[in-house]
């Protein structure tokens, strides 16, 4: 057993890009004895770490490394025997990240708990690509959606949200992508446009735009996939806008 007090800190390690992480992340991550991350992490990330142990506990492609009950268990097990763990979660750990559900599980043990809030790929993803998820005249709020609950079934919440004028971004939504697109279609929203982004503000960032009639016909030609982020609303159209004002401003510099 440890002398050390058994310690969780959660820590959000933002949406991809290695330089989007607080300060106070990396000073947790520097004091870390154990490091449990996750698959949409950046690994460049664990080098702040370095005296660490380095588990890998994510899902990729369908895989669990571990079922969540058993990452619960190893967080308290290794907090008791080694002290600080800190659990690295991709975006936000508050925000569809499970960081809430860990701190209530280990608390039941005497561990010492913290979180540390982290860049959330829901903003932060559409604005690599230029798009503000509100601006006056076009959307006035949005919606943060998960494409897929506990029960593996799109939200309702995406119907309800279709009705409004909000701006709306879904995670964890591709496999339901045709769902989504009939939903907005029932609404009589064929024409909203739609931004997909696959591996946001990474260097293998990828994405594609249309609308909700066109939108699954690009997936299909850019082979795009998970891990993405649908955004769909009027905003989406400011990309384009913003992405010839940022040429002319070059261009009179050159000039």
């Amino acid at each position: 057993m440890s002398t050390k007090t058994p310690k969780l800190t959660v820590v959000g390690a933002g949406p991809g890009d290695p330089e989007l992480i607080t300060l106070k992340a990396l000073k947790t991550l520097a004091a870390a004895d154990v490091v449990l991350y996750d698959a949409l992490i950046n690994e460049k990330l664990l080098n702040y770490a370095p005296g660490a142990e380095k588990i890998f506990v994510g899902k990729r492609k369908g895989c669990y490394a571990y079922q969540q009950e058993q990452i619960n268990e190893l967080i308290v097990s290794r907090a008791k025997t080694h002290g600080h763990v800190v659990r690295l979660k991709g975006g936000d750990p508050f925000i569809f990240g499970r960081g809430a559900e860990e701190i209530d599980y280990v608390q039941q043990f005497d561990v010492e708990t913290n979180m540390v809030p982290g860049i959330s790929s829901s903003y932060a993803v559409p604005a690599y690509q230029g798009i503000p998820l509100t601006k006056r005249g076009s959307s006035e709020s949005f919606w943060v959606i998960t494409g897929t609950t506990k029960s593996h079934k799109l939200s309702q919440d995406v119907s309800l949200a279709a009705k409004s004028n909000a701006t709306v971004v879904i995670l964890m939504g591709m496999s339901k992508l045709s769902e989504i697109v009939s939903i907005f279609a029932a609404e009589n929203k064929q024409n909203i446009p739609v931004a997909i982004i696959q591996n946001g503000t990474t260097e293998n960032e990828q994405f594609g735009f249309g609308t909700i009639q066109t939108i699954e016909q690009v997936v299909s030609d850019k082979k795009l996939s998970s891990p993405a982020i649908i955004v769909i609303g009027e905003v989406v159209n400011q990309r384009a806008k913003l992405a010839s004002i940022h040429k002319e401003i070059q261009e009179e510099i050159v000039s």
